[in-house]
């Protein structure tokens, strides 16, 4: 549903043809764009009219639906994150190169336009090399409705998977540099929703730059308050609705959770969301850099300068999420980007794992390691 505008507004994009387990939402999508709805993925991967699919399932398919795609010859663009385990994202990522065929992950925040611009700014070195990255994100992540397999980490549930990969992508290109290391603690603090709802983290890059994140989806603190009160979706928010999570998954109960996660599905009961006013972002991020700090906002970056401060505004969005869509068709057409492809998504994942171990094991965790000794053993 968040990606679907921007789906329906590229012009390079016609949507051909879906696939869902729940039979309203295939004939809400035929009723909407007049496409075929098929019961079954293997259904939808014969129609030889279809070029290219968008995996939005539970993350625990995302590779055996992104594998079967590109043996079809199907283009892929799958969710974050891009499998629930290095090996498979592995596997992923070689399928889509020995078949020549694009594999793009997201929308993930890393394609926000704040982001965008202040890794650009970042590259051209206009204020010297970058040096240190801040980023925090306070949410009620934990307490919107979920699904089961949103709360088993065996299944890639709580946060590391669902936000980290969001946060990780974002410092990655801000600093443009291979991460080097991961020392990072996470924490379970509530029994009824039985994953990791926070995590805190230092990352090191080559070159020498670090970035600090930390992360809790428990509802209490609201780091959207150092955003102008702009919500994580571009929205403006009421910070009198204080609470609101806990309060409605208190009201509703098991069942009803499950009734209202689906509502916000498509071929559910709730609206669409409204146009945005402002870009998403994720959280507060501070870039520091030689001679100068950046603050990203979804309007804009601040620019703290040695002797001044200056305010680089950002256009608002015409349409939310239209960066991923423009990076996947050119992919498609050949013309790829070499950032959000297979090997960046395996990269993103090496790091959720290493956070994940490095909080297991209190080490610090190479990324790196990680995928080379995978490779050595399948190579084996």
């Amino acid at each position: 549903m968040l990606t679907l505008p921007a789906l329906i507004a590229h012009p390079g994009v016609v949507l051909a043809g879906a696939t869902d387990l729940r039979p309203e939402a295939l004939q809400r999508f035929s009723e909407e764009f007049g496409a075929p709805g098929y019961a079954t993925l293997d259904e939808l991967l014969q129609d030889e009219t279809i070029d290219a699919v968008y995996i939005a399932t539970p993350h625990d398919l995302h590779a055996v639906q992104t594998l079967a795609a590109l043996r079809a010859g199907k283009h892929v663009l799958v969710e974050k994150p891009m499998a629930t385990s290095v090996e498979d994202c592995l596997a992923m990522a070689g399928a889509a190169r020995e078949a020549g065929l694009a594999l793009i992950v997201g929308p993930s925040h890393g394609f926000d336009e704040q982001v965008r611009t202040a890794a650009s700014l970042v590259a051209s070195r206009e204020f010297g090399q970058v040096r240190m990255v801040t980023a925090l994100n306070f949410t009620d992540f934990m307490f919107r409705p979920r699904r089961p397999e949103e709360l088993d980490p065996a299944r890639g549930g709580g946060v590391v998977f669902s936000q980290a990969a969001h946060q990780i992508d974002v410092v990655r290109r801000l600093v443009g540099s291979p991460v080097t290391g991961i020392r990072a603690v996470t924490a379970n603090w509530d029994s009824q929703r039985p994953s990791d709802g926070a995590y805190t983290a230092l990352m090191t890059f080559e070159g020498g730059a670090a970035a600090s994140l930390s992360y809790s989806g428990y509802a209490h603190y609201d780091s959207d308050e150092l955003l102008g009160w702009i919500s994580e979706l571009g929205q403006t928010k009421d910070p009198e609705l204080y609470g609101q999570a806990r309060r409605q998954l208190a009201r509703i109960g098991t069942e009803g959770e499950q009734s209202a996660k689906a509502a916000r599905t498509y071929g559910g009961d709730g609206p669409r969301s409204a146009k945005a006013p402002h870009h998403e972002h994720f959280g507060f991020i501070i870039v520091s850099c030689e001679k100068a700090d950046m603050k990203l906002l979804p309007t804009g970056i601040e620019i703290y300068e040695n002797e001044r401060r200056i305010f680089h505004p950002i256009a608002p969005p015409k349409v939310p999420r239209a960066a991923v869509l423009e990076e996947f068709v050119a992919a498609v057409a050949g013309r790829p980007t070499g950032l959000h492809d297979g090997q960046w998504g395996l990269e993103t994942m090496a790091c959720c794992r290493a956070l994940i171990m490095s909080s297991s094991q209190g080490t610090d965790v190479d990324p790196r390691k990680i995928i080379t000794d995978l490779q050595v053993e399948n190579f084996k």
